[in-house]
């Protein structure tokens, strides 16, 4: 007959989360009831691919094996969208004609203009992400010729990061 608000308490309880909803108090013999829950839970980045509630109703006035019981398990999907911005600084270079590649040098300037390239992975929600892997392929080479001569890589924000074996291969 009618919609009524549930009074719900949070409570810990043998070290799980338990919430415990008043139905009515008394309630007639044979009555029945339906009800919805919407429940809100946070914290599930480790809970794995599920995550499972057991319901239980209880009775005051007849404790025992007839508590009804029953056991749902729901799946917890993640969802983020991840994007990836990237800028060269400076934007464009223009290597003169007179400059030549100096060989054994371990001068920066002997080997090219000084290109930075930056390269941000954002987290775009709503949910919360790790272990993620970027795979960068830089080329550096152009047949037999230099074509990037990668110096260094570094990264920011907690990241570990790879690097390939030629980088700084003349330790300029």
């Amino acid at each position: 007959q009618g919609q009524e608000k549930l009074s719900c308490n949070p409570k810990k309880e043998n070290g799980t989360h338990v919430v415990l909803c008043e139905l009515g108090n008394p309630m007639k013999a044979g009555a029945r009831i339906t009800v919805d829950l919407e429940l809100s839970v946070s914290g599930l980045e480790d809970m794995g691919d599920a995550i499972t509630f057991h319901l239980q109703l209880r009775s005051k006035n007849s404790p025992g094996p007839s508590n009804a019981s029953v056991t749902v398990t729901v799946p917890v999907e993640a969802e983020a969208e991840m994007e990836l911005r990237g800028n060269s600084l400076p934007a464009t270079t223009v290597l003169p004609t007179s400059w030549h590649w100096v060989e054994g040098s371990r001068r920066l300037e002997d080997h090219g203009i000084k290109v930075e390239h930056v390269y941000e992975l954002h987290n775009k929600g709503p949910g919360t992400v790790s272990g993620v892997t970027l795979s960068l392929a830089v080329p550096h080479l152009l047949g037999d010729h230099v074509l990037l001569y990668l110096l260094e890589l570094g990264t920011e924000g907690g990241m570990n990061c790879s690097h390939h074996p030629a980088l700084n291969p003349a330790q300029v």
